[in-house]
């Protein structure tokens, strides 16, 4: 999964607040600042699941502030 599948996903299902260009260098960028809370992260969590057949446990995903550190949750749980 690359950094272009994750934003595409979070565009789609999460919902995306207007402001924020997630075309950008987000990698770093904490969700909050993306406009992404829980619920959100929770819901993008299961879309990867969903596409990818990758399980992010609730409590794991949970502690994801950033893309990267999301990225790095499925490459590991792959």
């Amino acid at each position: 999964m690359t950094i272009d599948d994750l934003r595409r996903i979070l565009a789609e299902c999460a919902g995306e607040d207007e402001s924020v260009d997630l075309g950008g260098d987000i990698l770093d960028t904490p969700f909050n600042d993306l406009g992404y809370d829980s619920l959100a992260l929770m819901e993008t969590a299961s879309r990867i699941n969903h596409e990818y057949g990758v399980k992010i446990a609730d409590e794991e995903i949970a502690t994801a502030e950033t893309p990267r550190a999301l990225l790095d949750m499925v490459a590991r749980a792959a």
